[in-house]
């Protein structure tokens, strides 16, 4: 058995969603922020056998797309925006999926 933890930006999250659960899948979804740009992400935990692994990681790599994003300059933070503070272009989403390995997993 395999808890897969996936991170995805919230622009691709019902995709990711539903494409997972089409196929299958038990999905739980937690909302969550990112500490870089301190946007909203949705993490998925997605418990599956060993088997089902790779397909999952296809579904999430297929859905969760990479885009540019303005970020705000560090020196910004706490005095506002000023002209030229949105300067830096950042790329936001895709995914990361992390794989652990489950020693024992119940279902009530």
């Amino acid at each position: 058995m395999k808890l897969m933890i996936a991170i995805v930006n919230n622009d691709d999250s019902a995709v990711v969603s539903s494409a997972l659960t089409r196929e299958n899948y038990t999905v739980t979804k937690l909302s969550t922020t990112g500490g870089f740009l301190m946007v909203g992400n949705t993490t998925f935990l997605i418990g599956t056998e060993e088997n089902r692994v790779p397909r999952a990681k296809e579904i999430i790599k297929e859905y969760s797309k990479t885009r540019t994003h303005d970020a705000a300059s560090t020196a910004s933070f706490g005095k506002g925006l000023a002209d030229g503070d949105l300067g830096a272009k950042v790329n936001v989403g895709g995914a990361m999926v992390f794989v652990l390995s489950v020693d024992e997993a119940e279902k009530y």
